[in-house]
């Protein structure tokens, strides 16, 4: 079953990014526009996860933290802030009344994504899948294994982790910052021409003779799972995958 998230943002055009970003991992998502509104839906039905606004009508978002954090069926609800306020002390306050994320307005949204697949992983690891495939493609995170075709292709951490981002967005294409701020992570300094080299060592190692290469280059944009490729496992009993 699939993680639902609520994302009570006021701004509509960032509530639209946040929800396609979202829906197009899988998760399922209920979009909030007003604080007050907010707090009767969750007393309704309570989410896997809350990405919270700090400045919200009819109540803000500081107030509505503090309050699901006094409700039993909501004190544990993994809650992200976000919010244009970026001094230390307005961080601290966000996190004192009960926000256990931080994301300061503009962000990147990968790292967004990054950080809600994290928490959802620590508070509710049943909702993440274990397994991601695409065409004759299988990603085990558990194990950090990758098959092609049932033979096992030896990949490197990082290149494991840029497939895995890739395969979680199919034809979705992300440019050199996007990849490093989503693989990389924005704190580590690495030049954008050094996502070229990781995907060409990506390449060489899972594709084999006439195998279609899954990733799409697309010239001065960077870089996408080709979603074609999805429909491209051979078929057979072995790879039939049951509805």
């Amino acid at each position: 079953m699939a993680a639902r998230i609520a994302v009570v943002e006021d701004e509509e055009a960032l509530s639209i990014l946040l929800r396609y970003n979202l829906e197009s991992e899988g998760y399922v998502v209920d979009a909030i526009m007003r604080g007050d509104e907010a707090d009767m839906r969750l007393k309704e039905e309570v989410p896997d996860l809350l990405i919270l606004d700090w400045m919200l009508p009819g109540l803000s978002g500081v107030e509505l933290c503090r309050r699901l954090r006094t409700r039993m069926e909501t004190q544990d609800l993994p809650i992200i802030m976000l919010t244009a306020r970026g001094e230390e002390s307005e961080r601290v306050r966000g996190l004192s009344v009960g926000a256990d994320d931080y994301v300061v307005k503009p962000f990147s949204t990968p790292e967004l994504m990054a950080r809600v697949r994290a928490m959802l992983r620590r508070a509710r690891p049943e909702r993440i899948s274990g397994r991601l495939s695409a065409g004759d493609i299988d990603l085990d995170r558990q194990s950090h294994r990758v098959h092609r075709s049932g033979r096992e292709i030896r990949l490197g951490p990082t290149e494991f982790r840029l497939l895995e981002f890739l395969m979680q967005s199919p034809g979705r294409v992300f440019s050199r910052e996007q990849l490093l701020d989503g693989v990389w992570g924005r704190d580590v300094y690495v030049d954008e021409r050094t996502v070229d080299v990781h995907v060409g060592r990506l390449r060489k190692a899972i594709n084999r003779g006439r195998e279609r290469d899954p990733i799409r280059t697309v010239r001065g944009a960077g870089y996408a799972l080709d979603e074609t490729f999805l429909q491209s496992r051979p078929a057979s009993k072995s790879s039939s995958v049951p509805a």
